[in-house]
């Protein structure tokens, strides 16, 4: 299992300077990855940003975790696909999803038919990123166009599925899922039989299986699951999650997190492993100096 960090704690401050000194440390310490998300009402442009990080962090895996779908056609994300290769190289991962219906309703974007639309929206994006043409003509989504970029090397797509068909689609049609807010017993008896299952099914490889939790090495393990079940608590709301929630037999966001002692969290992270999980990309919820500093050298002897 290949460790990465996630820095979308960062997104919230809208600093380009400080996602970059995050990646550069990432890279720095040895980590395989550097993922960061996109709100959909934040306003940060997350490949932009990734863009300029790859301009001056070099070695390290750049992705997505996620790029909502709903407001961009997939021409529109093809384009900037190719733009951001073309400027930094074959190291990117474009993460995708679905968001959430309600982040959707703030933008006036119905959320209607959500699994035709992923099936579509892939239809299209896989091929223009891929190829560099497509023409498709689906009942959402139609595409008649050829890029200016010849692709010379593919670009890895994962999927944020966490529904039966969701999951069927991404084994499908993309190279592995994105996931957030899913705990190792769901991963090993829902997400990976169901994904590998569909990918199998249309002759393509063993699925990539990124994971993102909170992780924290302390001596607090009760106050810091509490702070992260408050300070997140929207994220048990969303059906999505929730439903994920009620597999994993748990109630809150702090309950998922990696928090504990370092042999505690060691052991957790080597249970995302035996889970199924490809890729871990560390999401640190630290409070103090300690905290981090043992929370990146755990983190730092799995690379």
């Amino acid at each position: 299992m290949k460790i990465g960090i996630n820095g979308t704690g960062l997104v919230q401050q809208a600093s380009i300077e400080a996602i970059q000194k995050h990646a550069q440390r990432a890279a720095d310490d040895g980590f395989s990855s550097y993922w960061l998300a996109e709100h959909p009402t934040g306003g940060l442009d997350a490949m932009t940003v990734l863009t300029v990080v790859g301009a001056s962090v070099k070695d390290i895996e750049l992705g997505t975790a996620i790029i909502p779908t709903f407001p961009r056609h997939p021409m529109v994300l093809a384009g900037q696909v190719h733009t951001l290769q073309a400027a930094i190289g074959a190291r990117f991962t474009l993460g995708i999803g679905l968001s959430h219906e309600v982040m959707m309703t703030d933008l006036g974007i119905p959320f209607d038919r959500p699994i035709g639309h992923l099936k579509e929206y892939l239809s299209v994006l896989v091929p223009l990123i891929n190829e560099g043409k497509v023409s498709f003509k689906g009942e959402m989504i139609s595409c008649d166009a050829t890029t200016f970029f010849k692709p010379e090397q593919s670009c890895p797509i994962v999927v944020a599925a966490l529904g039966p068909q969701a999951l069927a689609v991404t084994g499908k049609l993309a190279d592995g899922t994105t996931l957030a807010w899913v705990g190792p017993k769901t991963i090993r008896e829902h997400i990976k039989p169901r994904l590998s299952e569909a990918a199998a099914a249309a002759g393509r490889p063993d699925p990539r299986i990124i994971a993102t939790l909170p992780v924290c090495v302390t001596n607090d393990e009760a106050g810091i699951r509490a702070r992260i079940s408050k300070n997140l608590k929207m994220y048990g709301q969303l059906p999505s999650y929730k439903a994920m929630f009620d597999r994993e037999g748990v109630q809150e966001p702090g309950d998922l997190a990696l928090v504990g002692s370092e042999a505690q969290v060691q052991e957790m992270i080597e249970g995302l492993k035996d889970a199924g999980v490809t890729d871990f990309a560390a999401s640190e919820f630290v409070t103090n100096g300690d905290e981090a500093e043992a929370t990146r050298g755990l983190l730092r002897t799995f690379c």
